[in-house]
């Protein structure tokens, strides 16, 4: 990357793609006008860049060229869109094209603002490439959601994206880092809001064999592309919509460093009175673990190691896992609320509630703490609260003791049962401590080991985890 490169234009880059007389390729998009395309033949000297645009609109046009899909606005298709068109570019022009020709495929399959209904604004976006004359072909593929107001803007916002893709993939190949950093070059508004979102994003391929693309996902909220990321029970990356959209939602949040049996009992308890709220079936329920990047530390890469670690960790236990930036816990609900209308459950324990209930904790907001919490309870939201043990006490919800300012707030929620006490725990795991099993660890076997759920142990003991190290035998 050059010193000029996050000042370059949207035309600046496209004119320096086509200036390459070797970077030769195709643009195929559906859903949001031909943007890309018109980015790329407005900066001038098209003609070295580009071998073929096409807008497939018709579903049976778009069958009949690319087969059928089970849903038109998906991976499948994108995947679909990239396979047919990249290997027809080859196939007509490499007895014609100079060998030292660097093919692409962009494509993009994408819903944008309707005026006949209100739809999600998102859509799949990838380009297939080679880096190198000659060699396999590398792939980006890319989820995004439209932020912007109208039709025509969010078709803008989208040319400006592609343009950022194409000239990324060629220039930044080597730092898929810096590469995520300049999707959004261009696409802050006036105002300084992002016009476009991107939650998920792949590497594959020649040239990205060695990318983790859970780290890269986890860059996308780094770098402020999006607000949170999903990783599904497996441990996969996965679209926020694909795994919330229809379901009830249970999410408990923590560190999580390590889960601890704890945080099982507090998730089980919460689970069986959250099956009998109204409306509530167990197989639509989607269990969710969430991490709050709040926790960055300055050693980027151990802490991303980290966090992936407690993936695994809580992929172990079943639970999908969502990492976000999100500090108070209003944000979360309304983030989780654009994905599914159905009843949202967080469990919490009693331990935070020096968190939710502290007024300083929402200066900025116009309301304070009555906004925060109107935000967090709104339709169909419960929060199941855990008891602790201090000094041998039994603390509940029924006894917690909060600031005088905020007493009547409390008794407010708790009369009209959103603050919801667990009925049912376990008394032997109160006074397990994730922090201070986590200063444990590295001494090697101890009773901390009893306060893991066994699966839990034994991956980290197996991996050497939280710098778990056996110690010889004496």
């Amino acid at each position: 990357m050059t010193e000029n490169d996050t000042t370059l234009t949207t035309e600046q880059k496209a004119l320096a793609v086509n200036l390459d007389d070797k970077q030769y390729g195709t643009f195929v998009e559906i859903g949001a006008g031909q943007e890309v395309a018109r980015q790329f033949f407005s900066a001038g000297a098209a003609a070295g860049t580009v071998a073929k645009t096409m807008s497939a609109y018709d579903m049976q046009v778009s069958d009949a060229i690319y087969g059928k899909a089970g849903r038109y606005v998906s991976r499948e298709r994108l995947e679909q869109m990239l396979d047919y068109e990249y290997s027809l570019l080859h196939k007509r022009l490499d007895t014609v094209r100079p060998q030292e020709t660097l093919y692409f495929s962009y494509a993009a399959t994408v819903t944008a603002k309707s005026y006949s209904q209100k739809n999600e604004c998102h859509g799949w976006i990838g380009i297939r490439l080679q880096l190198e004359a000659g060699a396999p072909a590398s792939e980006i593929l890319m989820h995004v959601r439209m932020l912007d107001d109208t039709n025509r803007e969010q078709s803008e916002a989208l040319g400006i994206l592609g343009v950022n893709v194409v000239y990324g993939a060629f220039n930044y190949s080597d730092e898929p880092k810096i590469f995520i950093e300049s999707l959004l070059d261009n696409l802050i508004n006036p105002f300084g809001q992002k016009r476009i979102e991107i939650d998920l994003i792949h590497f594959s391929g020649h040239k990205f064999e060695k990318v983790e693309n859970r780290l890269m996902n986890l860059h996308l909220v780094r770098s402020w592309c999006c607000r949170a990321v999903m990783f599904d029970a497996k441990g996969d990356s996965e679209v926020p919509m694909s795994l919330l959209r229809k379901k009830d939602v249970l999410v408990i949040r923590g560190s999580f460093k390590p889960p601890t049996k704890v945080h099982v009992d507090m998730t089980e308890a919460a689970m069986k009175q959250f099956l009998e709220e109204d409306g509530v079936e167990s197989d639509k329920v989607c269990t969710v673990a969430e991490i709050t990047m709040a926790e960055l530390e300055s050693d980027v890469e151990t802490d991303d190691a980290s966090f992936l670690a407690r993936v695994d960790l809580l992929n172990k236990l079943g639970y999908n896992v969502l990492i976000s930036d999100y500090l108070r816990f209003f944000r979360l609900r309304s983030w989780m609320r654009r994905y599914t209308q159905n009843r949202i459950g967080i469990v919490l324990s009693i331990l935070d509630f020096d968190q939710l209930f502290d007024t300083k904790y929402y200066k900025g907001l116009e309301g304070g703490i009555l906004e925060a919490m109107g935000k967090l309870f709104t339709g169909n939201t419960n929060v199941y609260v855990y008891p602790t043990r201090r000094n041998n006490q039994l603390i509940t919800l029924d006894n917690v003791e909060v600031e005088d300012n905020v007493q009547y707030l409390l008794k407010h929620l708790t009369s009209n049962k959103l603050l919801v006490p667990v009925e049912t725990w376990n008394d032997e795991n109160l006074h397990i401590s994730a922090r201070h099993i986590a200063t444990k660890i590295p001494l090697g076997q101890g009773d901390w080991e009893q306060q893991l759920p066994e699966e839990i142990r034994e991956e980290i003991k197996a991996r050497c985890m939280f710098g778990y190290c056996e110690l010889p035998e004496q």
